[in-house]
Order: C-alpha cells, then structure tokens, then sequence
C-alpha cells in the first residue's frame, strides 16, 4: 500500500490545458482550493485530451460542505448523495454546459489509501487543486499504464471488493482501446461474475453506458468472451448456434452481434461527431446520400434525454440486442424445410419488456423498448407490399402502429437489421430501395405529416352513430381509422365523402385492402 510520503509530485507529462470550469471552481474557492484534489475520470480524460462532463474531488473529511459551497458561489444546486460516506453533488451550468460535481470524503484515512483503493491505475491519479495543477500524483503509475495502453488493476482484490468494476473494465477498456493485463483479465472472469449479487440498478447504469459507448458490439463481444454476457442477459445466449434461414447469413447470436456493429455505423453516421472516415464505409455513405435531409431532426430525436441521464442511443442498442432474443422460442420447420420464426417479433417484444423490468428501467422506457422491438420488422413489410412508390396509405398505417418515437427508433433499428443479415455480402440494390422505404416513412413524418401521417379529423363517432343508427362498438372505431386511412390516400377530402365513405364501407359496398403490416 503507498504510504503518504510516496505520494510525491509527478510534472505533468506535456501541457495540459484544463478544462476551463475547474479554473472556476478554483477561483470560486479561493485559498480553500488547496484542500481539494481533482480525482479518477476527469484527471485521466484530460490526459487524454477527451471531453470531460463530471468531475470527481476527494478532500479529508465531509466533502459535502464543500460540494454546497461549490454549488453556492457558482450559483448551481447542491445534492447530498452518501451523509454516511460524506459525499455531496453540485450541479452548474458554466459555459452553457452542465456538470455534475461531486465532492467525496477520502476512502480511508488519507489519500494515498483512497487511491490504492481505487479500481484501475488509470483512474487513480490525483490533481491538487493548488497553484497552477502542474503536477500530479501517481502512486500506482496510472500515467504509464495509460501511456502503454494498458488496464491493470489497482490492487489485486479490486474486482473482488466490488464485482460491479468487471463491467466498468469492460467499458473503459473499450471506450479508450486499452488491452487488459493477464491480471486484469483472470480477476474479471473470476470475481467479476459476482457482479449478479449487486443491485439491479447498478448494473442497469454500467450496461446502459455499455450501450451507449463506443463500440458497444466490442464490449458485448468482450463481456461475451468474459463469461459475463451471459449472466446479464441470458435471453442473448440462447441465441447462440441457433441458425437461421436462406434470408441470412449468420446464426441469431452473430446477426445480433452484427445488427448492434452497424445500427452504431447508422447512428454515427447521423450524428452531429460525423467524419468523412465515418461515412466511408459504400453501405452507410449510401445513409448519407438518401437520409441526410433529415439528419438535424434524427438528432433532435436521439438528443431528448431518458430517465436517469440515460440517452437514447443505449436504449436503441438494447433494442437492437434484444430484437431477435424470441426466435429461439418460435423457430420451427416447415414442411419444405425451410426455417421459420413465426410471431419472433412479439414474444422479443415480451422478453424485452421483461428485461426492461427487471434492470429497473422507467416505465416509459421499458414501453418504448418492447415497442421497438414488436415493431423492428415493419419497414420490410412495407418494403415487401410497395411497388415503385410507398403508398401513402402505408406510410400512415406505419405511423399510426408505431407512434411518434417508437417509429424514429424503429427506422433506425430497421437500418442496422438489415446491414446486420448479410455482412459483406450485401445486395445493393436492395439496400438502397430499404433506404427508399425509410425515406418515405420519414418524409411522411416530418414533411407530410398533417397530409399522411395525421389528417385533420373530418367526422367523430358520433356523427358515425346517427348516420348509420349504431350503438357504441369496436366498429365505430375501425370506420374511424378507415376513413383517415382514405384521407391519407387521397380518396377522401370532406366530410360528405367520409359520411358517405363510412356508409359504404358499413355496408360492405368498399373492398378494404389488406393492412400488410398489422400484426
């Protein structure tokens, strides 16, 4: 363990400009500042030159006093999160941006132990917030590790003491491209298995960074590898070796693997980070040239944030991990022996609900999840009953199924689904009518939508119920929906035509064509 006096002061190892609101908190304390020490994720991604959005503090004693001071002279809001281990949050906003800032007790009685308690080397560099932070403290040689690439451990009980680190090290490890010592590794397929004993809603937070990282079809590889994946979703591991039809060129396990890889390439490909090297794959340049009109409102949508900080994009993902979780339940052989997945669509719906549940996930979230589970199939049952041109009635029949957000999430997912089936190995031609297909759904959407999408209401139920002497019954509700299908088609424009349109349909004189994507 490194005593006090090892704690000596390492040159910063280049320079290192701060991040700007850590010389505010600095100047908003003043002399005081000296008492304080910038700690784990903010030191090391400053290092690296990466954006920082929390910031840690270790003081001796309670640091929530002065994580309320802190929130007092820069006119932000104080939180107590642990009185027991004297932690307390500040929120500011500084720049027009928003930073939690939390102020901890030291682990232990200095903060040498604090840092050897730590989980891995690189999160346990210190920065005093004294003078000019010229220097730092390294007592494990975090620097070097971080330098070489390289995740060790703090010490060697690390994951043991708290199993929950395995998929923090799973994360960080591929957030930041780092290669785990032989140590680390062992430690994690050994003692991280336990992780299973912590709450649900810590695990919820570490697989919804997961899924909302970088490269979070790395990270499920890895934690599959690992011996962890498993234990988190045992619904994904039955889906390993289960092989498909003629229609796909992977086993379920692998398909979902690649459908979360290249439903992250869509998403990159949309966002406001893009790079000419993101798009350089042919198959996401091909997003860019048929989707980019709508790219600032797909931001729009992914920016809205979720219960609990979480984002979108992690919800997405969930999504796309779990879309075919229900095939091996439905797989069946026909009599020409053909593979099929009957209903796969609904009972992956059921599971992720499920899921949803049991990671403490929001109420809203867990309907949104199911939802675009159920419906991750509809764009290619629209693609399958269109000719050259979606029709408009398709279009709004899609939109009315799946609503508002589950529909955008389902345009997205339906992007990595269908790049996930046949890898290199893609038909071109039909990936661009796909894309075709999204593009109309979303022209209806954002372009068509009081056209398409949601007509102006011409007659209410209970103008149907005098006209054609009806009780209230599921039919007046099927009429309904019937006619602003037909006004979606352009077949009905006023109100006459939709009285005379229910009675016709009423009375069996309209033929309804056939709604190729109800369930």
């Amino acid at each position: 363990m490194p005593k006090d006096s090892d704690l000596s002061l390492k040159p910063l190892p280049f320079a290192l400009e701060w991040h700007p609101v850590i010389s505010a908190i600095r100047e908003a304390l003043g002399a005081e500042a000296g008492a304080l020490y910038l700690v784990g994720g903010a030191v090391r991604d400053s290092l690296l030159h990466r954006p920082i959005k929390d910031l840690d503090f270790a003081v001796a004693g309670d640091g929530q006093p002065w994580a309320r001071r802190i929130a007092n002279r820069l006119k932000g809001a104080y939180h107590p999160l642990d009185a027991e281990r004297g932690v307390g949050r500040a929120i500011i906003e500084f720049e027009g941006e928003r930073f939690a800032i939390d102020v901890a007790q030291f682990r232990g009685d200095s903060l040498a132990t604090d840092l050897e308690g730590r989980d891995f080397t690189l999160n346990a560099i210190a920065a005093p917030l004294q003078g000019e932070m010229g220097y730092l403290i390294d007592p494990l040689n975090g620097i070097e590790d971080l330098r070489a690439k390289r995740l060790c451990l703090c010490a060697p009980d690390a994951i043991r003491s708290d199993p929950i680190r395995a998929l923090r090290g799973v994360r960080q490890g591929v957030a930041l491209k780092l290669l785990m010592t032989p140590e680390t590794r062992a430690a994690i397929k050994t003692d991280g298995v336990r992780f299973v004993e912590t709450s649900p809603e810590r695990i919820r937070d570490e697989l919804m960074l997961i899924m909302g990282g970088a490269r979070p079809h790395v990270a499920l590889r890895t934690l599959d590898m690992l011996g962890l994946l498993r234990l988190i979703m045992p619904e994904v591991d039955t889906m390993r070796g289960m092989k498909q039809n003629k229609h796909h060129a992977f086993d379920v396990l692998e398909h979902t693997f690649n459908v979360v890889e290249r439903l992250d390439g869509v998403l990159n490909v949309i966002s406001p980070g893009r790079t000419d090297d993101t798009a350089a794959d042919s198959a996401l340049g091909m997003i860019v040239y048929a989707l980019d009109r709508f790219r600032p409102m797909l931001q729009a949508h992914l920016a809205k944030p979720l219960s609990g900080g979480r984002t979108v994009r992690s919800l997405l993902i969930l999504g796309a991990l779990l879309h075919d979780a229900g095939k091996p339940a439905t797989r069946s052989v026909g009599d020409d022996g053909e593979t099929h997945f009957y209903q796969h669509e609904a009972v992956s719906a059921e599971m992720a609900r499920h899921k949803g549940e049991a990671l403490r996930l929001s109420t809203d979230e867990v309907e949104r999840l199911a939802g675009m589970v159920a419906h991750h199939m509809r764009p290619a049952l629209v693609d399958q009953a269109s000719g050259e041109q979606v029709r408009a009635r398709s279009i709004h029949r899609f939109w009315r199924k799946t609503g508002d957000e589950v529909g955008l999430d389902v345009c997205l997912i339906g992007q990595g689904d269908y790049l996930g089936k046949w890898g290199p190995a893609l038909n071109v031609p039909q990936w661009i009518r796909r894309l075709q297909v999204i593009q109309s759904l979303l022209d209806g959407y954002f372009n068509r939508r009081e056209e398409v999408v949601s007509p102006p209401t011409l007659v209410n139920g209970t103008e149907l119920m005098h006209l054609l002497r009806l009780s209230p019954s599921p039919e007046i509700g099927r009429l309904l929906r019937l006619i602003s299908e037909a006004q979606a088609a352009g077949e009905v424009t006023n109100k006459a035509e939709a009285l005379i349109y229910a009675q016709a349909v009423h009375e069996g004189k309209v033929t309804i064509e056939p709604n190729e994507d109800e369930d």
